[in-house]
């Protein structure tokens, strides 16, 4: 079964820095190709960043730039180290396998919320 879950969310002021981790277990994680998605109120769920199994790196224009994905395959661990945060940037963060998502991964994500 697989299970991925997030952490690292807050509550931090306009131009700050937070770094999500997403630990992921029942998958052979190193093939994968894993992401970071959010979804904020009232709004769909888009994809951020995601990285390939050989560390390519693909990221969404709103946040190119600003965000950073990296992982680490002996943790079975993704992350997110996301700098100059704007109120933009407030919603629920999720990871999944991208650039398509496994419909039955989807975990509990972690709150991003970004004040003026």
């Amino acid at each position: 079964q697989v299970q991925l879950v997030e952490s690292g969310g807050g509550l931090v002021q306009a131009g700050g820095s937070l770094r999500l981790s997403c630990a992921a277990s029942g998958i052979i994680f190193g093939i994968n190709v894993m992401g970071w998605y959010r979804q904020a109120p009232g709004k769909q769920r888009e994809l951020v960043a995601y990285i390939t199994s050989g560390a390519s790196t693909f990221y969404a224009d709103s946040v190119k730039g600003r965000f950073t994905i990296s992982r680490d395959n002996a943790k079975n661990t993704v992350y997110l180290q996301m700098d100059s945060l704007k109120p933009e940037d407030t919603a629920v963060y999720y990871c999944n396998t991208a650039p398509s998502p496994t419909r039955k991964n989807w975990g509990q994500g972690t709150q991003v919320t970004v004040s003026s």
